[in-house]
C-alpha cells in the first residue's frame, strides 16, 4: 500500500502523506521513549497525557487506512477491506490466545499496545493472499 510510483491513484498519494504524517510523530515520541525522554514522569496526568499523545497517531493512521478505503473506488475499497477486516480478526485471535495463555498457562505477560504492531504484521502476511473481493 505504500509503494509509491506513477501508477498510483490520488487516495493512495493522499494515503502515503497521511501515514507519513502520523508515523514520524509516532516514531520520534518512542524513539524518544527508549531513549530515556519521560523517565521522569511522576504525575498520573502526565503520564497520561503522554500515552494519549503516543496513541494519537496509532488513530491517526486507522483513520488513514479508512479514509483510503473511502475514497478508493469499490474494487480497491472491497479489496482493503477485507483485507482488514481478516488481518482484524487474526490479530485479535492470536492476542486472545495469547491472554489465556498468560490467565491459565504462566505465559509471559505482552503489553496490550502490541496488537497495533500484530495487527499491521498479520496485514502484511494476509495481504498478498487476498487479491479477489470474493
Amino acid at each position: 500500500m505504500l509503494a509509491i510510483g506513477k501508477f498510483q491513484t490520488s487516495a493512495h498519494k493522499r494515503y502515503v502523506i497521511r501515514t507519513m504524517a502520523f508515523m514520524i510523530p509516532y516514531v520520534l515520541v518512542n524513539t524518544g521513549a527508549i531513549f530515556g525522554a519521560f523517565d521522569d514522569i511522576r504525575t498520573p496526568v502526565a503520564a497520561w497525557a503522554l500515552a494519549l499523545v503516543v496513541s494519537a497517531p496509532v488513530v491517526g493512521q486507522i483513520w488513514a487506512t479508512l479514509a483510503l478505503m473511502a475514497e478508493s473506488d469499490e474494487f480497491v475499497r472491497a479489496l482493503v477491506a477485507r483485507q482488514f477486516i481478516v488481518a482484524s480478526g487474526v490479530a485479535m485471535a492470536l492476542f486472545s490466545v495469547w491472554g489465556f495463555g498468560e490467565s491459565y498457562a504462566h505465559a509471559p505477560h505482552l503489553p496490550g499496545w502490541l496488537i497495533y504492531p500484530l495487527f499491521w504484521a498479520v496485514f502484511g502476511v494476509v495481504s498478498p493472499f487476498i487479491r479477489s473481493t470474493r
